[in-house]
């Protein structure tokens, strides 16, 4: 038994924010029907790459999901949606603000339906504020967040995460937001509407930088690989590569310290993190000279030797091929029926008992109109009625 099978969720999310909160459900046990319009959720079309025709994205975040093409335009599709409804647990979506409305199907709709059901939207900037309405995408969230501010080197141009960190964010808070309504429902018997937004994920996740900001008044910089509170916390060079050393307390100094054996970093003005992170360019300068003598496997055998917290900075071939992370179970294999043998990353939340599991592949673009409906007791002759009206579309004929 998964910790959440017998939880239904209907899921009229596309892209990744949404698509990535429902997988995590999924994982974990929950029946998830993903609705799709006639067009299909945008990322089967995102690529190259794609594995023969399939977009190397969109399998990325939609495993252990059922698809159902569905026009929801049209009434007999809205009707059919509302009926799946009345048996559903959670509805998540993430369009634009107000586009439920216009559909006919937002919370006060869904609600008259079920009165347990849980509505979770995620959007770019919020169902309520001066910028709601604007249209959410990852990189402005990372931009107007202030994450830009803060990340790439002192002076440089701002930059963006490497991957989609507000969309991704924005869907574990979606996530978070959803199991918590679900226990709540447990003990009042109603169903409640979860707001999330990208923006509002990238301000809570300042912490620290907003804090030191409260404390302050200044605008925190880009500090390249660096720590603003921790010195020395940052990437290094090596004389053939990239690592990162991590001193998080005056003992660990006093250990690098006797590690390297450099007179000059027994220095006063050394001692202590604070006086560290004041004069953080000259110790800097010293250890990055330092540290350009050997090679970096070297440097993290030495170091880990000592107990001093260091790591390769590692590329995704490097990481995605290591013995631990294969141990862990955070990369996988699946058979798919049309593409052979498929790589997906793991599930991360780890569990005694019921930990969660990937059952199945990503589907094919209305893979399950047909039998989603003979479940929810449409007869054979309706359902033909409904594909030849265009209402629902089964798989051989998406298009």
């Amino acid at each position: 038994m998964l910790p959440l099978a017998g939880i239904k969720i209907i899921d009229l999310t596309r892209i990744l924010s949404g698509p990535f909160c429902t997988m995590t459900l999924a994982d974990l046990g929950a029946e998830v029907i993903k609705i799709e319009s006639p067009q299909g959720d945008d990322t089967r079309q995102w690529g190259p790459p794609f594995i023969k025709n399939e977009s190397a994205y969109f399998l990325s975040v939609n495993r252990n999901k059922k698809s159902v093409v569905l026009n929801l335009k049209d009434p007999k599709g809205k009707e059919i949606l509302l009926k799946m409804v009345e048996e559903a647990d959670v509805v998540v979506e993430n369009f634009r603000p107000g586009t439920l409305k216009k559909l006919g199907i937002d919370y006060d709709i869904l609600k008259q339906h079920n009165r347990g059901v849980i509505l979770a939207s995620i959007s770019g900037f919020g169902q309520t504020g001066p910028y709601s309405k604007k249209p959410g995408y990852d990189v402005l969230a990372q931009g107007m967040g202030g994450l830009m501010s803060v990340t790439g080197e002192p002076d440089g141009t701002p930059v963006k995460a490497g991957y989609s960190l507000a969309d991704i964010g924005a869907g574990m808070w979606a996530t978070i937001g959803i199991l918590s309504a679900l226990w709540e429902r447990e003990r009042s018997g109603q169903g409640q509407w979860i707001d999330v937004s990208l923006l509002d994920t990238m301000v809570s996740w300042q912490t620290y930088l907003a804090g030191n900001y409260f404390a302050t008044n200044n605008d925190p910089k880009p500090l390249g690989g660096a720590h603003p509170n921790i010195v020395p916390y940052q990437v290094f060079e090596a004389s053939d590569g990239h690592f990162i050393l991590a001193v998080g307390n005056d003992s660990l100094w006093n250990s690098l310290v006797d590690v390297l054996d450099v007179e000059a970093l027994r220095d006063r003005k050394f001692k202590t993190n604070p006086d560290r992170v004041q004069n953080r360019d000259e110790l800097i300068s010293i250890l990055e000279e330092i540290f350009k003598r050997k090679a970096r496997d070297e440097w993290v055998d030495m170091l880990e030797s000592a107990k001093i917290p260091c790591g390769p900075v590692n590329k995704l071939s490097d990481i995605l091929n290591d013995a631990h992370i294969k141990e862990r179970e955070m990369v996988v294999e699946m058979e798919h029926p049309s593409l052979g043998i498929l790589k997906m990353l793991g599930v991360p939340v780890k569990l005694s008992r019921t930990p969660g599991r990937i059952k199945t592949v990503p589907p094919a673009q209305g893979e399950h109109s047909e039998t989603v409906l003979k479940q929810m007791g449409y007869s054979k002759e309706e359902i033909e009625t409904f594909i030849k009206e265009g209402i629902i579309i089964p798989q051989q004929k998406c298009v």
